[in-house]
């Protein structure tokens, strides 16, 4: 096993949490992890990401491992972007190009997360990495023009794409059924948008192991890979599963039309995408979204409901 030295920036959200918690069964006994927020490592300041990144070099040096930053910092108000594109293009593309310029600069693999926001959403088939992408939204244009900074700015990067992500830490689609649960006799979720469930540990465990990959000097060739829990279903399905997970009736959810919840933002109808890159790299398939909703309330029951 090859053995890491990780920062994560973006390590107080809900992806970089996972990252943090699951890095020890990865980096390797001589490894260490850095997982710090942005109120400790701001990603637009390029002076703090310069210095961070150039730490980091050194102290795998010393240890004798594998630096490797794993990029989880992004802003992700997707309907708050529409009136603070500013503010997005800030961090999501010229800090992903601050990152991807330093980690150049020091010879450290990069990996960057990014979202099902750049695809345009009118899909009939799961989007594979080489398809157009069109964003409809501030929040999609701006993680794209990330996406093309980072591979842009440094030799050795990869994008991962993901989409639909709920965990323990942060505002996301599960703790908010579940407190509309305890709120409301009834609630209506739109059944006309498609996509992958995806549990922020095991996305973490996936990235953690192409980090691993990438340090080994056994990086996948191609530099943009999807990453999701398999399988699809709905909003409105998604919704009836946290509600059978709360113990409480999935028939107390009720479908509707894009069109009755009208957002500053557009929202893809059809956010599937393809893992089938992921796979041929040896990365292994995330298990099946259903499976990995139950084990994430079996892990993280308790924060997931609050």
């Amino acid at each position: 096993m090859t053995e890491l030295g990780l920062l994560v920036p973006g390590g107080h959200g809900q992806l970089g949490r996972d990252l943090a918690r699951l890095a020890p069964g990865h980096v390797g006994d001589a490894g260490f992890a850095h997982a710090p927020g942005s109120a400790e490592l701001d990603i637009t300041d390029r002076d703090a990401v310069r210095d961070a990144v150039g730490v980091l070099a050194g102290a795998a040096r010393t240890a004798g491992v594998a630096p490797v930053v794993v990029n989880a910092a992004a802003y992700t108000a997707v309907d708050a972007a529409e009136e603070d594109e500013a503010r997005a293009h800030e961090v999501n593309a010229a800090g992903a190009a601050t990152l991807a310029a330093a980690c150049a600069a020091e010879a450290v693999p990069l990996v960057h997360v990014s979202t099902d926001y750049v695809f345009a959403g009118d899909g009939d088939r799961p989007y594979e990495p080489t398809d157009p992408t069109a964003p409809r939204s501030v929040y999609g244009r701006t993680k794209l023009a990330g996406e093309q900074a980072v591979l842009a700015g440094a030799d050795r990067s990869w994008v991962v794409r993901t989409a639909w992500v709920y965990g323990a830490g942060g505002g996301n689609f599960v703790r908010t059924m579940a407190r509309l649960e305890r709120q409301r006799d009834t609630v209506s979720v739109v059944s006309d948008q498609v996509g992958s469930p995806t549990w922020s540990a095991d996305l973490a465990g996936g990235l953690l192991r192409l980090a691993t990959v990438v340090a080994a000097g056994r990086a996948p060739g191609n530099r943009v890979l999807h990453c999701t829990n398999t399988g699809v279903t709905s909003w409105f399905e998604f919704a009836r599963a946290v509600f059978a997970e709360l113990g409480a009736d999935p028939e107390r959810v009720r479908p509707c039309g894009t069109e009755d919840f009208p957002r500053p933002a557009p929202r893809p109808a059809y956010s599937v995408l393809s893992p089938r890159r992921w796979e041929d790299a040896g990365l292994g398939a995330l298990r099946p979204w259903r499976e990995a909703l139950a084990a994430a309330f079996a892990e993280q029951g308790e924060e997931l409901r609050n």
